[in-house]
């Protein structure tokens, strides 16, 4: 009885030791030097492309409102 325990408990333990945790830590750590090296050229264009589109937008909305302003003084107070 007890050398089935062994066997049933044993077997599954050896397996995820030999096949699963080695491919386990290896993946976390490399995910680990992935993340602790920042963003990639690519990700940094994007980044600086979104920037540039939000201060574009920033300002046309500025403009709107300042249109808005002189012709609707009131449009704040509707909205």
């Amino acid at each position: 009885m007890d050398e089935l325990i062994v066997i049933f408990m044993g077997v599954p333990f050896i397996i995820f030791m030999v096949f699963v945790a080695p491919l386990w830590l290896f993946f976390h750590y490399r995910s680990k030097k992935v993340v602790s090296q920042g963003l990639s050229e690519r990700e940094r264009h994007v980044l600086q492309e979104l920037v540039e589109r939000e201060q574009h937008m920033s300002d046309r909305i500025k403009t709107l409102e300042a249109i808005l302003d002189s012709e609707s003084p009131s449009w704040r107070e509707r909205a």
